[in-house]
């Protein structure tokens, strides 16, 4: 798919000027042109290739890795929705005058195509908005960061209004209905770069004094509750220790290295292109890195947030904490699991499990 990306993106920006070329002759020249008179090759051409050049540019929307999704359905829905009421007052009616003054049945003109296009998108986008903003998303697991509770590949549900419905695009809370839980699985808007979401396990509430020393979390002077469950060995991550954690009402369980990790030696058994892997030593060697320990106290209105993965996750140790506005919702289920670096295709086994 990647080679074809600069493929992809021609055709997107052409879906604009041929767009643009297609309203005009549909909507100001077409009802001008004697009846039984065909349209010109160009412009033959021109509305076969439309549906391919929107398709292009949808699939090119897919790809993006930074894309604030409810900008784009909102600006389909408006546009749509501008179309198809622009030709419900205004274009039908003069092609109503015109077919009656020319003798013709009204109801035998054809509908403008780039209309019936708008007619049918717009109550589908106006669900899909709706849907997307205040009941469900989908997202995808980006990274290895929660792994084991989640992995590179899974697809979730994202329950967007277990924090309150909050106005799309805009993301303000409008409906308070409840309130993030420590244990939960959120998503949110990267703080260093809200275009990208992020997901993590909420750790810190606002107020909280958090410690985090050798892969122990301590909240305001109480340890968290972690025992050893044994090893972790999926061939890419090598000798890693199993921990079964509780945080707040949710048991879950975590990876981590006890000692020193190697980040990227070469494993053999790795099933994942572009991964070489992260072995855990038997023992303390010089050199390697190790997760620094961390301490902080949670500012009001705002949340800690850590991966499962201790070792190898770009969390709030990092970068701090998560603003209440930049929550997205919580996550609840995976719906299907699919990494195209790992061999084997989907993780059939994974399709509606919850997330804890």
């Amino acid at each position: 798919m990647t080679n074809l990306m600069p493929l992809i993106v021609l055709l997107s920006w052409l879906a604009l000027p041929v767009g643009l070329v297609c309203i005009v002759d549909d909507w100001l020249l077409r009802p001008r042109r004697a009846p039984g008179v065909a349209d010109a090759p160009l412009m033959k051409l021109c509305y076969w290739v439309l549906p391919l050049l929107i398709g292009a540019g949808v699939l090119r929307l897919l790809l993006a890795e930074r894309l604030d999704f409810s900008a784009v359905l909102l600006a389909i829905t408006v546009v749509t929705g501008i179309v198809w009421g622009f030709d419900v007052w205004v274009l039908r009616p003069q092609r109503t005058a015109a077919a009656r003054a020319a003798g013709r049945d009204p109801a035998a003109t054809p509908e403008p195509g780039t209309v019936d296009y708008a007619r049918s998108f717009f109550p589908v986008a106006l669900v899909v908005l709706v849907l997307r903003s205040f009941v469900f998303e989908p997202f995808r697991i980006p990274s290895d960061s929660m792994m084991p509770t989640l992995l590179d590949g899974d697809f979730i549900i994202v329950n967007k209004y277990a924090y309150g419905l909050r106005l799309p695009v805009l993301n303000r809370k409008f409906v308070a209905i409840g309130e993030p839980q420590r244990g939960d699985v959120v998503v949110f808007r990267y703080p260093l770069d809200p275009s990208t979401n992020f997901i993590k396990r909420l750790v810190g509430l606002p107020g909280d004094k958090i410690e985090v020393r050798d892969n122990r979390i301590v909240i305001n002077g109480k340890p968290v509750s972690f025992s050893v469950a044994g090893k972790y060995d999926d061939g890419c991550y090598v000798n890693m220790s199993l921990a079964l954690e509780q945080l707040g009402a949710h048991e879950h369980q975590a990876i981590f290295c006890p000692v020193a990790i190697d980040r990227a030696p070469l494993v053999p058994a790795c099933n994942r292109s572009g991964l070489r892997g992260y072995v855990c030593g038997d023992e303390d060697a010089p050199g390697f890195l190790r997760t620094a320990p961390w301490a902080g106290e949670v500012p009001a209105g705002q949340y800690l947030m850590m991966g499962d993965n201790r070792d190898n996750s770009d969390d709030g140790r990092s970068w701090g904490f998560v603003p209440e506005e930049n929550l997205v919702g919580k996550a609840t289920r995976i719906w299907f699991n699919w990494d195209p670096h790992r061999a084997g295709g989907p993780l059939w086994g994974r399709i509606g499990t919850a997330i804890h």
